[in-house]
């Protein structure tokens, strides 16, 4: 008696491919979506920051961080002493300074007890400094953040959010400045640091490394 083979038909194999195809592009399609979520939050960030500046300046006159009356004007706040003299209309402290009684570090403090951010107040707290979306903190500061620029870099403050990928780097400074890293008001600088002598320009090759992008205002 002759065995009769059985298997799949050119068609049948076909719609098994039709059908991975789809499921590809639609896992695919999910991820893009979900990295331009990420890259809004990420740019979203630095507008909303800006404006908690501009904000607390139109209310107090000053700067929060550098308010020379933030102990009065604000209940409960806490008057910066160092680094720099407190209502110099600078915001004078690393932007990812630890020191509780720098001004970039009581920035936070001063715009939560004015009602502009959410979060603690209680500056010795863990969760005290801001994080974006990728887990990095956030911080703000008017000192410099490129010690020696080969292209100015001039602001009245930095907002700096740490942890950020290559790509979306990229992507961010194509969404708010003019897609170059290195070049005006959106530059990348090398992960966790104070400040660096330029800043990096960052292209395709560097999607996978992790950078601290910092806007000027």
């Amino acid at each position: 008696m002759k065995n009769q083979q059985s298997g799949f038909t050119l068609v049948e194999i076909a719609i098994v491919l039709v059908i991975i195809g789809l499921l590809l592009g639609g896992v695919l399609k999910g991820q893009e979506l979900v990295n331009n979520a990420k890259v809004k939050n990420l740019a979203n960030d630095f507008r909303g920051i800006s404006s908690f500046v501009y904000a607390y300046q139109d209310r107090f006159r000053g700067l929060p961080g550098d308010d020379r009356a933030a102990n009065t004007n604000l209940a409960g706040g806490t008057l910066a002493t160092t680094p720099g003299v407190v209502g110099n209309a600078r915001i004078n402290g690393n932007w990812n300074s630890d020191t509780a009684t720098d001004e970039s570090y009581l920035f936070w403090q001063h715009v939560r007890f004015a009602g502009l951010a959410t979060g603690t107040t209680d500056t010795g707290a863990a969760n005290y400094i801001p994080r974006n979306a990728e887990g990095g903190r956030i911080g703000v500061t008017s000192d410099a953040v490129l010690t020696a620029p080969a292209t100015p870099y001039p602001a009245s403050f930095y907002v700096c959010s740490q942890g950020i990928q290559g790509r979306f780097v990229r992507q961010i400074d194509v969404t708010i400045d003019d897609g170059n890293s290195q070049t005006g008001t959106v530059r990348a600088i090398v992960d966790n640091v104070a400040n660096q002598a330029n800043a990096e320009n960052v292209t395709a090759a560097n999607d996978a490394v992790l950078y601290t992008v910092c806007v000027s205002f």
